[in-house]
């Protein structure tokens, strides 16, 4: 009896080991099973991520080609600039040798012919700039840029401020036509044929001249107004006439208005004794003759040598009993009727 027990024990046993084991592999199975998609579906991301990669890898060497191409294209273009730009900068260089000894070529000219040393300055600094100019039209077109319609674009400006400003222009190139002509200079005594104003030339400025006046008045003249009228030049030689005039009565001797007359200019201390006293009639007006003095004095007297002369012939001239006649009227009585001279 106790052996059947023990022989039904056993069975009992093996049949749990048998669930055991079975339960075991059971789970071992789903384990394997679990570990093999896992695997399966890291292959298959590994797989997405090395198309990724690949595709990846094609476009960024498709762009590598299509930049080769491109800078092969443009290779030239920028080779051709560099050797433009070289050449361009040799022009400058050379240009700028070539302008330089160009104005000292200018300037040893000016400093030659004495021009006025603002005329210079401006002549310079004109020239410099224009050949300055000239050398940068030649650099823009060796390197490519299209210089017509800059240039046109500076002539349509350069027209519109020059009608703007015509009026200062023309003072300008006045201003340069004095300093470069010299009809005048600083320190002559000038007077305006256009206002008839006079005086010393106290200053020449490229727009305007200011002279001053014998009263001392200070009067600013346009040059464009000088350069397009007559400008008399009282100062421009050593030496000056004084011309007088003086009325006589018709009464008196002409003869002994012209002696005495003579004498008087003879005996002036201004009178430059080279030259000849010279005394005429000028002029048989309605009421008196006209008798007219000259007298040759260097320019410094002039002045004080006329007012002198002025002076000094109608006291002479009251000396001699030399009547200077005035505006009269001479009213004669007859019988029956009146007349009037």
């Amino acid at each position: 009896m106790s052996f059947l027990i023990r022989l039904l024990s056993a069975e009992t046993g093996a049949a749990d080991t048998v669930t055991a084991v079975s339960e075991t592999v059971a789970e071992d199975t789903s384990a394997i099973e679990t570990t093999l998609q896992e695997e399966t579906t890291a292959d298959l991301s590994l797989e997405s991520v090395n198309a990724e990669i690949s595709d990846n890898l094609n476009e960024a060497v498709e762009n590598a080609n299509q930049l080769v191409q491109t800078l092969q294209g443009y290779i030239p273009k920028i080779i051709a600039f560099g050797i433009n730009l070289l050449i361009a900068l040799a022009l400058f260089f050379i240009g700028k040798l070539v302008i330089r000894l160009l104005m000292k070529i200018v300037n040893k000219f000016m400093q030659r012919s004495k021009i006025e040393l603002s005329v210079q300055k401006f002549l310079d600094s004109l020239i410099q700039a224009l050949l300055y100019f000239v050398l940068l039209i030649i650099i823009c077109n060796q390197i490519g840029i299209q210089t017509t319609s800059f240039i046109a674009l500076l002539s349509t400006a350069g027209l519109t401020i020059g009608l703007a400003l015509q009026g200062s222009f023309s003072n300008f190139a006045g201003g340069v036509l004095i300093l470069l002509l010299k009809p005048f200079r600083v320190g002559d005594y000038i007077i305006d044929g256009s206002s008839g104003k006079e005086g010393t030339v106290n200053k020449i400025d490229l727009f305007y001249t200011v002279i001053v006046t014998v009263d001392n008045k200070m009067i600013t003249i346009p040059n464009g107004s000088l350069s397009n009228s007559h400008v008399t030049n009282a100062s421009a030689f050593d030496t000056r006439r004084i011309d007088l005039r003086v009325g006589i009565n018709y009464d008196n001797n002409v003869e002994q208005a012209k002696n005495v007359l003579r004498k008087m200019a003879e005996t002036d201390p201004a009178r430059l004794k080279e030259k000849k006293v010279e005394v005429y009639v000028a002029d048989l007006a309605a009421s008196e003759v006209t008798m007219e003095l000259r007298v040759w004095v260097a320019t410094k007297d002039y002045w004080d040598a006329y007012f002198r002369l002025k002076e000094n012939m109608k006291r002479e001239l009251d000396k001699a009993g030399i009547e200077i006649p005035y505006n009269q009227l001479d009213v004669h009585i007859k019988e029956g009727q009146v007349s009037v001279h």
